[in-house]
């Protein structure tokens, strides 16, 4: 009797164990430097990101995590360098908004946004907003539209590229509103911000993560944000929809991905390792206290769902207004 009941106990036993997630498995990784390819220039809210997760997994992992700027194309050719590197699960490549729209902006992209790369995670979202130079006149969003209507074509706003989700967002706003300012496109979140500090462009349009320190610091005005609610980080700052646009929402987002066909083992113990690192407070604290991202921290799975969802909606935007990189 006692024999039966230990075979049925075994039985049982190896069937958990079958079912368990992969990464509760042992995966001999990382056994040497891992690139993080972050196709941004320093200065935005990509290359942090990546910068810390690489310094925590350094330290718990025992392997260097090397940041890899290779910029250029609205992410693109950075995120190119990782689809086609080799797939052994050292290299991964931190992507922007931008990724999701950047194949239909670039005419024969080397690369297949889909299939030649794999998802990790979504780490985070979080509402754009609308600033200006406090030495601007404009105090909220009604003031710029007014200044658009008084003079078109005179008032200016920079976003981080053509086709980037601030110019995609303010193209549909301008149409809905029936105003036209001059776009201004940067190579990054960081060279925009210099101009808008500098008040050599009357708006800029960057997440809040970008730009919440400026504002804070009293540089810079916040006249709208982009969310469907308020955003935490600038809980007096109105939404676009709040301002006459009702029902408008857009948000960015950060993600990470691995070179395809990177085995699924590996994939799981790095997705393992990640959800560590933002459960950590002092993390979750600086992301979302600091810079405004609202953490997600999903599965593989839902960040592919997401892709595929922001991909057919900002895809729609860029051919119905016939936009293009410049």
């Amino acid at each position: 009797m006692i024999s039966i009941v230990l075979r049925h106990a075994m039985v049982a036993a190896l069937a958990a164990l079958a079912v368990l997630p992969a990464f509760a498995q042992k995966v001999d990784w990382p056994t040497k430097p891992v690139r993080f390819i972050v196709p941004f220039p320093p200065g935005g809210t990509v290359d942090p990101l990546a910068r810390l997760v690489g310094a925590r997994l350094s330290a718990t992992l025992g392997q260097q995590f090397i940041v890899d700027n290779r910029t250029g194309a609205s992410g693109s050719i950075g995120t190119g360098i990782a689809a086609k590197a080799t797939p052994d699960g050292y290299t991964y490549v931190f992507v922007f908004d931008t990724h999701v729209v950047n194949p239909f902006l670039i005419p024969n992209l080397p690369f297949d946004t889909v299939k030649d790369l794999a998802p990790v995670m979504l780490v985070s979202t979080a509402p754009y907003a609308f600033v200006t130079n406090v030495a601007k006149p404009y105090k909220g969003f009604a003031d710029v539209i007014r200044a658009a209507k008084a003079k078109p074509d005179t008032v200016t706003y920079g976003s981080v590229g053509s086709g980037s989700l601030g110019h995609l967002m303010m193209t549909l706003v301008q149409q809905s509103g029936g105003f036209k300012i001059v776009h201004v496109p940067y190579k990054g979140g960081g060279p925009m911000t210099v101009e808008a500090l500098g008040g050599n462009i009357e708006l800029a349009v960057g997440t809040v993560a970008l730009l919440t320190p400026y504002v804070k610091g009293g540089k810079l005005r916040a006249v709208a944000t982009t969310g469907d609610k308020r955003s935490n980080a600038l809980p007096d700052v109105p939404t676009v929809a709040e301002q006459g646009f009702p029902g408008f929402s857009a948000l960015a987002w950060w993600g990470i991905l691995a070179t395809g066909g990177t085995p699924r083992p590996v994939i799981d113990r790095f997705h393992a390792e990640l959800v560590k690192i933002f459960n950590q407070q002092d993390v979750r604290k600086q992301l979302s206290g600091t810079l405004g991202m609202d953490l997600v921290v999903s599965s593989p799975a839902a960040l592919q769902k997401f892709i595929v969802s922001e991909t057919a909606r900002w895809g729609k935007v860029v051919r119905e207004h016939n936009i293009r990189a410049e």
